[in-house]
C-alpha cells in the first residue's frame, strides 16, 4: 500500500480542523443553551465584584434586565443592610477561592429590583482564565421551601402543646365534671331569692369557662373528639346569624353572601360554629370604632399547585367559607404567628391566644386548609376550605328536650370515684336503676351477678387494665344487644387515631351536665318506658 499523496493529506487535515471548529462552536452553543435553561440564577463576578455574566433565570428571579445587571456590582442583588459586610466576604473569597456545593450553600436574602426581599441559597465556584479569576454564584430561590418549613414548625408546635393538653385534659375534665355536676344539684335546691344562689351560679360560670378553655386546647391540637355529620354549610351559618349579630355588636354591620351551590361538608357542626364565632370575635376586636364583617361561601377547587405549597392538603373539590373585615389589619410578622398557641396582640387579660389556634385545629382536623390575607389599615380575610362531599345533608335540629327521665337499669363504669358517684346520683334522680363499678373487672362481675337486664352501659374510655372498648366487647359476649355510651375528657388513641368517632359509637365528652347525659341516654334507648311495680 503506498503513502498518501501530499494533496490528500492536506485535505484530510483541513477536514479534521473543520470538524474540531464545528465541535467547539457546537459546544459553545450547548453551554449557552444550558446556561439559559438552568433553573438557578447563575451570576459570574470578577475580583472587583462587577457582574460579567447573568443568565435568563437571573432576570426572572431579580426583576432586572441583563443589560441592567451586567457591569453592576453584585451587591445590587442584596439587601442594603448587608451590602457592606458582603464586600468584605467577597474580598475574602477571592483571596482564598474554593467550591461550596449546593446543599452546603449559604442562606441569604436576595433583593429584587422593586425592593422586595426573598430567601435564597447560594453555592459558589470559580474559574481561572487568561483574563483572571472569576467567581460563579449559583442562586436558588428557596421561598417555597421556607414556607413549607414554617408550616412544619407550626405543626410541630401544635403537636407538642397538644400532647401536653391531652395529658392534662383527662384528669382536668374529671374534676370539672364533679364541680359542675354537684354545683348544678345545689342550684336545684336553691330558690331564686336565696342569697347563696348567686355564689353557686358564679361557680357554674367559672367551671363552664374552664371547660371551654380545655376544649380550645384540644381543638387547636386536633385531639378533640369529633362527631362528624354531613351538613350544608349555608344552613349552619344561617343558624348562627342571630348570635353573630349579638356577638359583634350594633356598630359592626354583618353581611352574609351564601352561594346556593357551595355544597355539603362532613365535619362537626358545633366545631364549625366555634370557628366562625372565634373569627367574628377577632374581627370585632380589629374594628373598635365599628366596621363591616362579611361572611361568604362558595364552591372551590384546590389544584396540585396549591396542594404542593400547603402541607397536608389534597387537591380536589372544597367548600370555601370566607370571613372578612375592614379593620386594622396585620403586618407580615404578626400574620406569620397568628395560629401559634398563646400568641396574642391583645392586652393582658383580654385574650388567651387560643382563638385562632382553635380555628386552625378545627379546619385541619376536618381535612381542610386555612388561608389568610391581611394588610395594615385594609382589613383581614380568612378563607376556610373544607373537603366537599356528595352525601345528602342530615337533620341538625335539636329536639329541645331538657332532662328526659327513664326507668331502665344502667351500668356505670368509671375509675374516678368522684365522677362515678356523681354520675350515679344524676341517673338515680332521673329515675334509672344504677349499677356502679370502679373498673372493668368489677363491671363484669356485677353484670354476671345481676338477675335482670342491663339496658345500657356508661363507661369511661381510659381505665387501668381494661379500656372501655375492651369492656364493651366483653359485656356484649353475654348480651349482644347491649348499648354503650363512652365518656371521656381525652380519647384520641382510645377511640381512633385522629379523634374521630367511628360510625355508631355513642360518646359524651367530659365535663357533661345532667341534661346532656339524660338526652344522650334517651337518644340511644329511645322513648322512656314507665317503671314496673
Amino acid at each position: 500500500m503506498g503513502r498518501p499523496k501530499s494533496g490528500q493529506s492536506g485535505a484530510a487535515a483541513a477536514t479534521v480542523h473543520k470538524d474540531i471548529a464545528g465541535l467547539l462552536a457546537n459546544s459553545e452553543h450547548m453551554v449557552s443553551a444550558l446556561l439559559e435553561s438552568a433553573s438557578q440564577s447563575i451570576v459570574g463576578v470578577d475580583r472587583s465584584g462587577r457582574i460579567v455574566l447573568a443568565n435568563a433565570r437571573t432576570e426572572e428571579m431579580f426583576g432586572y434586565t441583563r443589560a441592567e445587571v451586567l457591569g453592576s456590582s453584585i451587591e445590587v442583588l442584596l439587601p442594603e443592610a448587608v451590602r457592606g459586610k458582603h464586600v468584605q466576604d467577597r474580598d475574602a473569597y477571592f483571596a482564598n477561592p474554593h467550591v461550596r456545593p449546593m446543599g452546603a450553600g449559604l442562606e441569604l436574602a436576595g433583593r429584587r429590583k422593586d425592593g422586595s426581599e426573598f430567601p435564597v441559597e447560594v453555592s459558589l465556584s470559580y474559574i481561572r482564565t487568561q483574563d483572571g479569576l472569576f467567581g460563579i454564584a449559583f442562586v436558588s430561590d428557596i421561598s417555597q421551601r421556607k414556607r413549607l418549613e414554617e408550616q412544619l414548625m407550626h405543626a410541630q408546635k401544635m403537636e407538642a402543646v397538644g400532647r401536653l393538653a391531652g395529658g392534662v385534659a383527662h384528669d382536668f375534665n374529671n374534676m370539672l365534671t364533679v364541680i359542675s355536676g354537684y354545683n348544678q344539684m345545689i342550684l336545684d335546691q336553691l330558690s331564686a331569692p336565696d342569697p347563696l344562689r348567686g355564689y353557686a351560679e358564679e361557680i357554674l360560670k367559672a367551671s363552664d369557662r374552664a371547660a371551654a378553655l380545655t376544649n380550645q386546647l384540644l381543638a387547636f391540637s386536633r385531639r378533640q373528639i369529633v362527631q362528624p355529620r354531613v351538613f350544608d354549610v349555608n344552613m349552619v351559618l344561617l343558624h348562627t346569624e342571630k348570635m353573630l349579630r349579638r356577638l359583634i355588636g350594633e356598630d359592626v354591620e354583618l353581611s352574609l353572601h351564601l352561594s346556593p351551590g357551595a355544597g355539603n361538608i362532613k365535619a362537626d357542626p358545633g366545631h364549625l360554629e366555634q370557628a366562625i364565632f372565634n373569627l367574628a370575635t377577632n374581627a370585632r376586636d380589629a374594628m373598635p370604632k365599628g366596621g363591616h364583617l362579611t361572611i361568604e361561601t362558595a364552591a372551590a377547587t384546590l389544584d396540585d399547585t396549591y396542594a404542593k405549597t400547603h402541607m397536608g392538603v389534597n387537591p380536589g373539590e372544597y367548600v370555601m367559607i370566607a370571613v372578612s373585615d375592614n379593620g386594622q389589619g396585620m403586618d407580615v410578622k404578626t400574620r406569620r404567628r397568628i395560629f401559634e398557641p398563646f400568641f396574642t396582640t391583645k392586652e393582658r387579660g383580654k385574650g388567651t391566644g387560643l382563638g385562632l389556634a382553635m380555628v386552625y385545629g378545627i379546619v385541619k382536623q376536618a381535612g381542610g386548609d386555612i388561608w389568610v390575607y391581611s394588610e395594615i389599615g385594609r382589613g383581614t380575610t380568612f378563607k376556610l376550605y373544607f373537603p366537599k362531599v356528595v352525601e345528602p345533608a342530615t337533620d341538625l335540629r335539636d329536639d329541645g328536650a331538657s332532662a328526659p327521665q327513664g326507668a331502665e337499669t344502667i351500668l356505670v363504669v368509671e375509675d374516678e370515684q368522684g365522677v362515678r358517684e356523681l354520675t350515679t346520683k344524676m341517673l338515680k334522680r332521673l329515675g334509672y336503676q344504677v349499677l356502679p363499678a370502679a373498673s372493668g373487672a368489677e363491671a363484669l362481675e356485677i353484670a354476671k351477678a345481676h338477675a335482670g337486664q342491663i339496658a345500657l352501659a356508661v363507661t369511661d374510655v381510659v381505665m387501668p387494665n381494661m379500656s372501655g372498648a375492651q369492656l364493651a366487647a366483653e359485656l356484649r359476649r353475654a348480651q349482644p344487644d347491649l348499648k354503650v355510651v363512652f365518656i371521656s375528657g381525652y380519647t384520641e388513641n382510645a377511640i381512633s387515631q385522629h379523634g374521630v368517632l367511628e360510625e355508631g359509637v355513642a360518646f359524651l365528652a367530659k365535663p357533661f351536665t345532667r341534661e346532656s347525659l339524660a338526652r344522650k341516654l334517651r337518644e340511644i334507648l329511645g322513648e322512656p318506658r314507665p317503671k314496673q311495680n
